[in-house]
């Protein structure tokens, strides 16, 4: 079942669960970067500043190691001596050890980037458990992370080895030779074979440093079963968004029923299409649709008009030009401003008729080729006949 779970996690890590690793303190490291970058400048201090370091501290020892009559009748001398070698040690000591510091943690920073938190050091119980420390023990990552770590040492000290077999005839000629010489001469032959090392785990942190962010990102993929979850907390799940929009469907229902009556005329398509219309010359720069349905929805907006006396005009292809193109609670299309002000000139005309002169003709307005849907139907289905 395990198995089967593990070769389930086939999918890329999202960048969702990335961050929750992060925040959990799980970063893709190289160790072997970090070792490299500490050397590398190390061996830089040693190549700048060693000539320096060690004229001043022959000067330093040279002075301490005098004898002096004074210092021994004056014992507070001695320890004014003392505290002075102590602190300049100290400060030699402390810069190297701030410069190294600083270089590993620039290297950290590059592998893995800066991650601040707290869950990193609360107590994880689950590695009480030793049944699962052998299974971690013996993991392939552990036991790849430890063939690793035996074969770099095995490569150094291979180096060194060949480094001061090489170097070993001239280590023994700096005993014939001056004191001066023989500290610099032995400082560049230590410096050779640094390098030499140096270049050997550089080689190892090159390899490594995108072997861990392989091997994270490998760590962190995700099975379907994860992804949908995932999916359904971040989107929400479909059900419930199928419910939202249902909830919007009436919502937005009951808000035009609620404005039929408020309109000046309603245009249909008999039993079809239903576009409710309202104009206000002093608010309105064009008569806005303050509600459309089909079908079902279409007789009930009809039906509430004639409740409230709104005017039902019966103008198919205005009605379903509009119900294709115009928006609700927008102003109708300019493409369809000609055909809409004829049916609202009849709407005036027949307010102005109740006083008792004769009702004005029914318009039946003409909308432009291509807006009337019903065009294109009877367009494809004379294409298709013609085919066959």
């Amino acid at each position: 079942m395990a198995d089967q779970d593990a070769q389930d996690h086939n999918l890329p890590a999202s960048q969702r669960k990335i961050k929750k690793a992060r925040e959990e303190g799980q970063l893709p490291r190289s160790r072997d970067l970090p070792h490299a970058v500490v050397m590398a400048t190390l061996a830089l201090l040693a190549w700048a500043g060693l000539p320096q370091a060690l004229a001043h501290w022959q000067a330093v020892f040279r002075t301490g190691l005098r004898f002096d009559a004074q210092a021994l009748a004056t014992p507070g001398m001695m320890s004014a001596a003392l505290a002075e070698l102590s602190w300049q040690l100290a400060w030699t000591v402390g810069t190297v050890g701030g410069v190294l510091m600083a270089a590993a943690v620039a290297a950290n920073l590059a592998s893995g980037g800066w991650n601040w938190t707290w869950q990193a050091l609360g107590p994880k119980w689950s590695h009480l458990n030793p049944i699962d420390g052998i299974k971690r023990l013996f993991s392939g990552q552990n036991l790849g992370t430890a063939a690793k770590a035996a074969l770099l040492a095995v490569v150094l000290a291979a180096v060194g080895v060949l480094v001061l077999l090489d170097a070993a005839p001239r280590y023994v000629a700096l005993m014939s030779a001056p004191l001066e010489d023989a500290l610099s001469q032995a400082g560049r032959l230590l410096l050779g074979g640094f390098v030499l090392m140096l270049l050997t785990l550089a080689v190892f942190a090159a390899v490594d440093w995108p072997l861990q962010r392989q091997l994270y990102l490998r760590r962190l993929r995700m099975s379907r079963n994860e992804a949908k979850q995932e999916h359904k907390e971040t989107e929400g799940s479909p059900e419930i968004k199928a419910r939202q929009r249902q909830r919007m469907r009436e919502i937005t229902k009951q808000r035009m029923m609620a404005a039929v009556p408020k309109a000046d005329l309603v245009v249909m398509n008999p039993t079809h299409y239903a576009v409710a219309l309202r104009y206000d010359e002093a608010k309105m720069g064009a008569p806005m649709v303050v509600a459309k349905g089909a079908d079902l929805l279409a007789l009930r907006i009809r039906d509430v008009a004639k409740e409230n006396k709104v005017p039902v005009l019966q103008a198919p292809a205005l009605a379903r030009a509009l119900y294709a193109h115009a928006k609700l609670d927008r102003e109708v299309p300019m493409s369809l401003f000609a055909a809409v002000a004829q049916v609202l000139a009849y709407v005036y005309q027949l307010r102005a008729s109740i006083g008792g002169r004769g009702l004005p003709d029914a318009p039946n307005p003409a909308v432009p080729k291509g807006l009337d849907p019903h065009e294109k139907d009877a367009q494809a289905a004379s294409d298709e006949e013609a085919f066959a």
